[in-house]
């Protein structure tokens, strides 16, 4: 219960293993759902549909002897809407809030048919009593029809996915960063000036706590912290000064390499060095290292011509969730004829303010005594950056 009025009534998901069929979530998910108890009832999105009869007892407990008036769809995602329709058949006389956009993708998903609708543009309002919602509109945060809607008397932004995080409330209640900052950056990194464009419209609101959809129930003293940390991640900023060495590694001898180079940065007084092996690393965790520090080592072995797979692998991610404003050393490694670095440089070159810098390290085979110079001269040119 946020207040006598406004009810939680979302679920813990600990049956899920992978968030989106690809990021590992140990801790789990919550999916937030919250009943604004006033003249006018309104409940604030659904949940994913495998909750569909747990989450509707929630809402009839909350309701009591009463029935909704709305349901506000703050974002049309299967994890928030799938359980859209179940509600319409428990209370088929709702009216569902959205925007024009919201309305068309839930026809993806359901046939609405008759259900009442109300359809909001940015700055409407939706009052209820005492309480009044008024929309603001949050295209490509993450999806195009994502709208946020602020309460005006208790001052609360429900933010949709924004402000979220990986884990389940019920183990994970506070924000964190390294959650917050992973699912941030995978879920919603490609779309940095998008995010840069809704934190200037929540600058105008004074607002007591953030609801997500995710993560923490609630966000309240840690508010100043989560909008710094966004106005990092949304404008591709540097958050800590570090170096990532990623590798991927054919027989160990390029993993040998990038070790040797971290422990190098480490002697030479570098503040952070992260080493991730790309084989085995959670991907989503190396991605949302590659945007926190502001150098990155890509180091791989030569396969079939090109780059070890783990390593293209890696390079695509990054160009889609819009990687930039970064420095990147390379190390390549090939028997006879070493081309991972080529390709590397090749995709690289489609990504925005990248440099590379020299010197280039190539290594043949396992690494010798003779290639520790041009190591240390890669790790004074990171340091030196």
């Amino acid at each position: 219960m946020l207040s006598e009025n406004i009810r939680w009534v979302g679920v813990h998901d600990h049956e899920i293993d992978l968030f989106e069929g690809q990021y590992e979530v140990p801790s789990g998910m919550s999916y937030h759902s919250w009943v604004i108890l006033d003249e006018q009832v309104c409940v604030m999105d659904t949940v994913d549909r495998r909750f569909s009869g747990e989450y509707l007892g929630k809402v009839a407990d909350a309701l009591g002897d009463r029935t909704p008036d709305y349901l506000v769809v703050s974002h049309v995602e299967p994890d928030h809407a799938s359980s859209v329709q179940a509600f319409l058949d428990r209370w088929p006389d709702v009216t569902l809030v959205g925007n024009a956009k919201t309305f068309q993708m839930l026809e993806n998903y359901f046939v609405l048919g008759e259900t009442k609708r109300r359809v909001v543009k940015e700055g409407d309002t939706l009052p209820l009593g005492s309480h009044t919602l008024r929309f603001v509109l949050a295209p490509m945060v993450h999806w195009p029809e994502v709208m946020m809607s602020y309460e005006e008397s208790e001052k609360l932004l429900f933010s949709a996915d924004a402000f979220g995080q990986f884990g389940a409330a019920d183990v994970m209640p506070a924000w964190d960063d390294d959650e917050a900052r992973r699912y941030y950056l995978n879920i919603v990194g490609k779309y940095g000036p998008q995010v840069q464009g809704v934190l200037k419209k929540a600058a105008g609101l004074a607002i007591d706590a953030i609801l997500p959809l995710h993560g923490p129930q609630t966000l309240t003293d840690a508010i100043p912290h989560a909008l710094e940390k966004y106005q990092i991640w949304a404008s591709y900023a540097v958050e800590d000064e570090g170096v990532l060495v990623a590798y991927a590694s054919l027989h160990g001898n390029t993993a040998a390499a990038a070790e040797k180079l971290a422990d190098l940065l480490d002697q030479k007084g570098c503040p952070d060095v992260v080493l991730a092996d790309l084989a085995r690393v959670d991907m989503a965790e190396a991605l949302a290292c590659a945007f926190r520090y502001g150098k990155v080592v890509l180091c791989a072995s030569t396969y079939n011509a090109g780059i070890m797979p783990f390593m293209e692998d890696f390079l695509h991610h990054l160009k889609a969730k819009n990687w930039q404003k970064r420095t990147v050393g390379l190390v390549e490694n090939g028997s006879w004829a070493p081309m991972a670095a080529k390709g590397m440089r090749e995709l690289l070159g489609g990504m925005k303010e990248i440099t590379v810098i020299e010197p280039q390290v190539t290594i043949k085979g396992a690494p010798k005594t003779s290639d520790l110079p041009a190591l240390e001269a890669l790790a004074e040119s990171l340091l030196q950056a």
